[in-house]
């Protein structure tokens, strides 16, 4: 052994570290900084080079350090260079590539030869990272991990160390660190024997791009002895890997996972060796399903912990992404699948999220339509983001904006201090071209948000719940069609995980929708809902006076963004009339449109005209209104438009509201529900609140995405 062996260092620099001069030179400054003895293990060719850069080194031959050979004492502080060339008999018979992991393997076994105290491998990176940083922007470094999750990420595409080299230093407990030559203060990645204690379940992610699935099936397999052996001694004979092996318990079939490079020999060689079943019918052909990436979810505290499985899986789930393959050995810290190529990246950033190995939880969103709810409903998140983040973890992150013929995305996230530039300079854009940007980007954790009116923006919402994009709908239209597209988005959003959204379909932010789901899903039945739940007519009915006539408050209501475009929308009631059918459905009611008994207060011919017309018949309605306002004055009433829902029987009409009634008190344009339920009988529950207006509508389509990621 050499002398002060207990305090030695083996450091290890790949080939790919002396390409430049320059950083020879700090090859040279790591190697003289290191205190106490060390054995540096270098490519063969540059041995002699650094030996005479370093002062005081010598060179010495890997047998002489493997073997501690006598006749050579380092002294304290001596430097050895050794070329990183396993020498003969050292190399187990069973490792294969050796020329490829050499030094590695050799620096390791010098390591333990000699009892060092930590074995330190060279890289131009700053250690094992929770998953590619390349793929996953949040990735960040792991400071700490056991040996057995190292030997997991090398042998699943963590190419920073030859995975057999692992084996010598971890069988004497000797640590490894893994440093960048370019960061050498950097603390770089320790690898120990013992677990490695922390809160989260799992240390990272790897993957492998570009594999194939070679499937083998049929009855003669099952209960047949030594099956599985033709089989691997067969891809054996072809040197053909097989990193993931799956089968199910009836023994029926087998799928393996191989490079897609080795694909078509697999096929071949497995065909050949199975020909006899194959052409008796009892196999059937080997099948290859190419196109693939795979990933390993790894961690030692994955094991004995309930749920992780599921987390994984339903996670993936949520976000559209279908597993081919899956295994898992009985060690419990790791977990391997095969995913379609094209949803390699997605996954990786759907598994680092939702595992909380990123610093915050991420939720992405595609806004379309950005008048005055989606303009308020930015500045919100603009001014809300830094909280979110500070207090609850959560990066809101703003990745598509879309309106009429404009759009603009970005993966990353859009800059929210100048969106309204970016969105002038960016694509034209169709509702077509819209659907494919945003299922294109294939984001996790991604919803779409809606703050149009758009019959077209509407009908895409089913195809992106079916990918797991979320929807939030400020846009009526969807809730209200056909009962039947109701149900199937409904239907489409539970099947696959993720939320289909609209509070603010009723009562802009107040909670209506919400309460009565709650309501329901605790047991309760809802019997009767009588609501004023048009913030437009409440605010014209308020407003009327013996000063301000009908015509009037008409156009105040559209001037100060109360009213529709055309407000005949809100006059004739259809407004209220969709968001009755609404609250019907979501009080468990199947109604349609045209099911709902419509009362109008304005002669019809006003809605058979053009808008210009309409504008100009209006004040001929002054008078009548006037006179029954007085009237009604005289009374101690109110006009309130009042929607109903009476065990099923829906109506809409202007009615004579009392002084003792709880709608008589209503100011401005707030909204105001009466729920009868078999709990709420005798005293009905009342929700009361401001109804209308962009920041109130924008604060309850905030409040939808916060449900999502599960803020409260």
């Amino acid at each position: 052994m050499f002398k002060n062996s207990s305090t030695m260092k083996v450091l290890k620099f790949g080939a790919s570290l002396f390409s430049k001069e320059s950083d020879i030179i700090k090859i040279k400054e790591v190697v003289e900084s290191t205190e106490g003895d060390a054995i540096i293990v270098v490519p063969q060719e540059f041995q002699k080079k650094l030996q005479s850069l370093v002062r005081g080194a010598m060179c010495a031959t890997p047998q002489t350090c493997l073997a501690g050979h006598p006749d050579i004492l380092m002294p304290h502080g001596g430097k050895f260079i050794v070329p990183g060339i396993i020498p003969d008999g050292f190399a187990a018979s069973e490792l294969t590539d050796l020329q490829v992991g050499a030094s590695d393997y050799l620096a390791s076994l010098i390591a333990a030869s000699n009892d060092a105290e930590r074995l330190e491998i060279w890289t131009d990176k700053d250690g094992f990272m929770t998953a590619d940083p390349a793929a996953v922007k949040t990735a960040y470094l792991i400071k700490e991990m056991s040996y057995r999750e190292a030997m997991e990420l090398c042998n699943f595409g963590v190419g920073l160390i030859y995975p057999p080299a692992l084996f010598p230093v971890n069988s004497k407990g000797i640590p490894t660190v893994v440093k960048n030559l370019y960061n050498p203060s950097g603390s770089g990645t320790t690898i120990i024997k013992a677990s490695v204690s922390g809160e989260k379940a799992i240390r990272g992610v790897s993957s492998i791009d570009n594999v194939s699935l070679i499937t083998l099936a049929g009855t003669s397999m099952a209960g047949v002895v030594g099956v599985n052996c033709r089989i691997f001694t067969a891809l054996a004979l072809e040197r053909i890997s097989a990193f993931l092996v799956c089968q199910s318990a009836s023994e029926t079939g087998i799928s393996i996972g191989v490079s897609a490079n080795d694909a078509a020999r697999a096929k071949s060689v497995l065909d050949w060796t199975f020909a006899r079943e194959i052409d008796n019918g009892s196999l059937s052909p080997v099948k290859v399903k190419d196109g693939l990436a795979a990933l390993s979810v790894i961690g030692d505290n994955m094991r004995n912990t309930p749920g992780i499985a599921g987390q994984l899986f339903s996670t993936l789930g949520r976000n559209g992404i279908s597993v081919s393959a899956f295994a898992q050995d009985a060690s419990e810290s790791n977990i391997s699948f095969i995913v379609d190529r094209s949803q390699l990246r997605k996954s990786l950033n759907v598994i680092h999220d939702s595992f909380f190995l990123s610093e915050y939880q991420e939720l992405n969103i595609f806004l379309c339509g950005v008048g005055t709810v989606g303009g308020r409903l930015i500045s919100q998140i603009q001014s809300q983001r830094q909280k979110l983040m500070d207090e609850h973890n959560l990066k809101i992150n703003v990745v598509g904006i879309a309106r009429s013929v404009k759009g603009v995305f970005n993966r990353d996230g859009i800059d929210l201090e100048d969106w309204r530039t970016r969105l002038e300079e960016g694509i034209s854009l169709t509702p077509t071209r819209l659907r494919d940007e945003v299922i294109g980007m294939n984001i996790f954790n991604s919803v779409f948000v809606d703050c149009t009116a758009n019959a077209e923006i509407a009908s895409l919402y089913e195809e992106f719940l079916s990918r797991g994009i979320s929807v939030v709908a400020a846009n009526k239209i969807a809730a209200s069609s056909d009962y039947s597209n109701y149900k199937r988005l409904k239907d489409i959003s539970r099947m696959r995980g993720v939320k289909y959204l609209f509070e603010t379909n009723v009562g802009a932010g107040l909670p209506i929708i919400g309460t009565i789901n709650d309501l329901r899903n605790s047991g309760d039945r809802i019997l009767k809902m009588e609501a004023v739940v048009s913030g437009t007519l409440n605010f014209i009915f308020n407003t009327l006076s013996e000063d301000i006539p009908f015509s009037q408050t008409v156009k105040m209501a559209k001037e100060q963004g109360f009213s529709e475009p055309d407000p005949r929308m809100d006059l004739s009631g259809t407004d209220v009339i969709r968001k009755l059918v609404i609250l019907s459905r979501e009080a468990g009611y199947q109604v349609e449109m045209n099911d709902v008994e419509a009362n109008l207060f304005i002669p019809k011919s006003f809605f058979d005209c053009s808008l210009e017309e309409f504008w100009d018949k209006l004040p001929q309605l002054d008078e009548k209104f006037e006179a029954e306002r007085k009237r009604l004055a005289a009374e101690g009433k109110r006009w309130r438009f009042v929607a109903t829902n009476d065990q099923g029987k829906c109506s809409v009409s202007l009615k004579e509201i009392p002084m003792q009634h709880s709608f008589y008190v209503l100011d401005g344009s707030n909204n105001i529900i009466l729920l009868t339920t078999e709990r709420y009988n005798k005293h009905p529950m009342l929700i009361q609140g401001y109804g209308a207006g962009a920041e109130v509508t924008a604060a309850g389509v905030f409040a939808d995405i916060m449900s999502i990621a599960n803020i409260r």
